[in-house]
C-alpha cells in the first residue's frame, strides 16, 4: 500500500532495457553463427557429399531438359531415360574398358618406377647423390609412401562405393522433385522474403545446370583431343592418359596441370623424341582449351580465374579432394546468392 511522498521504485535489476535486449539479441546471433560454423566444420565431409549429390542432380536435370527439346514427353519419363542412359554408360564402361584400363594402369605404375630410376641415375651423374644420400630416391620413397596412403584410402572399396551410391541416390531424389526441397527452404525463411528466396534458388539451380554441362563438354573435348594426339605421336598408354585427362578436366586449372605432368612423364619413358612430341600435344590441347574454355564458362558462369584458383587451394587444403573438386560450384553458388541479394526488389507498381 503506497504512502504519499514515497519515492518511485527503481527498475528491477532483472528487467532488460531496450539497449540490453538488443545487446542480448546481437550476442545470441553471433553465438548461433559460431555454433553453426563449428557444427559445419565437423560435418564438412557430409555436407560436401550432399553438395556433390546436388551437383549430380543438376546434371540429371540438365540432361532431362536437353532431351525435352527433341522429345516432348512427360518429365518423369525423360528423367528416367537420362538415369537409365547414365547407368548403361557406367556399366558399359566397366564391362568393356575395365580390364584394359586395369592393364594399362599396371603398365603406368611400371613406367613411373622406371622414370624415377632414370632420374636417380641422372642425379648421381651430376653429383646430386653425394653427401646426404640420393635425393631422387628419397623423393621417390616419399612419393611412394604418400601414394601408398592414398591408395589405402581409395582401396576402401566399401567406403568409396557407399559415398558414390549416396551421391547418386541423393541426386536422383532431388532431381525427381526439386520443388519439394525448394519449398522446404522457402518455408524456413520469413514470409516477405519467400519470393526472393524462390528466385535465388531457381537462379542457383540454373547456374549449376549450366556449369555441369560446361564441364562435361570440356571433359569430352580435352579427353578426346589428348587421346587422338597421343595416339598419333605414339605415346604409351594413350587411352588411359586420355581418360585421365578427361576426368581431371572436371577440376578447372589444377586438373590440367596434374594430368599434364603424368602425361609428360609417360611420354619421356618412350624416348626423348616421343617425350617432346607429348609435350607438344599437351601444349596444343591447352592452347585450344584457352579458346574454347572461356566461351563455355562465360555462358555457364562468369568467374574470375584467380578467385577460382584461390578457392581450389583453400578448399583443397581444408577438405581434401572433394573440396578441390567442388570449389568451383561453391564459389559460383555464393556469387549467385550475393548478386541476387544486391539486385533491386521488383515492385508491382506499373507506370501510368
Amino acid at each position: 500500500m503506497s504512502v504519499a511522498g514515497d519515492a518511485p521504485v527503481p527498475a528491477s535489476p532483472i528487467e532488460f532495457s531496450s539497449r540490453g535486449r538488443n545487446a542480448l539479441t546481437d550476442a545470441a546471433v553471433w553465438l548461433g553463427l559460431a555454433a553453426a560454423l563449428f557444427l559445419g566444420w565437423h560435418v564438412a565431409s557430409s555436407l560436401l557429399l550432399i553438395l556433390a549429390g546436388i551437383v549430380f542432380a543438376a546434371g540429371l536435370q540438365g540432361g532431362e531438359r536437353l532431351l525435352g527439346r527433341v522429345w516432348h514427353g512427360k518429365r518423369w519419363v525423360r528423367l528416367s531415360a537420362i538415369i537409365i542412359l547414365f547407368v548403361v554408360a557406367v556399366v558399359a564402361f566397366l564391362f568393356f574398358a575395365g580390364t584394359q584400363i586395369a592393364e594399362e594402369a599396371g603398365q603406368l605404375q611400371t613406367t613411373l618406377i622406371k622414370q624415377s630410376e632414370r632420374l636417380s641415375v641422372v642425379a648421381k651423374e651430376y653429383g646430386l647423390g653425394t653427401g646426404s644420400g640420393d635425393p631422387v630416391a628419397a623423393l621417390k620413397a616419399q612419393i611412394g609412401s604418400s601414394l601408398g596412403r592414398i591408395m589405402t584410402v581409395i582401396g576402401g572399396a566399401a567406403g568409396v562405393l557407399g559415398s558414390v551410391l549416396l551421391i547418386i541416390v541423393f541426386g536422383i531424389f532431388v532431381a525427381a522433385d526439386p520443388r519439394l526441397y525448394e519449398r522446404g527452404i522457402e518455408w524456413l525463411t520469413p514470409e516477405p522474403k519467400r519470393p526472393a528466396t524462390k528466385d535465388t534458388l531457381e537462379a542457383m539451380a540454373a547456374m549449376l545446370r549450366r556449369w555441369v554441362g560446361g564441364r562435361i563438354v570440356l571433359m569430352l573435348f580435352e579427353g578426346t583431343l589428348i587421346f587422338l594426339g597421343l595416339s598419333v605421336v605414339g605415346t604409351p598408354l594413350a587411352l588411359l592418359l586420355g581418360l585421365v585427362a578427361g576426368l581431371f578436366a572436371f577440376i578447372p586449372n589444377l586438373g590440367a596441370i596434374a594430368s599434364g605432368a603424368l602425361m609428360i612423364a609417360v611420354g619421356f619413358s618412350a624416348g626423348t623424341t616421343v617425350g617432346l612430341e607429348t609435350v607438344g600435344v599437351y601444349l596444343a590441347v591447352q592452347l585450344a582449351d584457352q579458346f574454347v574454355s572461356p566461351l563455355i564458362e562465360k555462358r555457364a558462369v562468369d568467374l574470375a580465374p584467380a578467385v577460382v584458383l584461390a578457392a581450389q587451394l583453400i578448399f583443397g587444403v581444408l577438405f581434401g579432394i572433394m573440396g578441390l573438386i567442388l570449389a568451383d560450384p561453391i564459389v559460383a553458388l555464393i556469387k549467385v546468392a550475393l548478386s541476387r541479394q544486391s539486385e533491386p526488389v521488383a515492385t508491382d507498381v506499373k507506370p501510368h
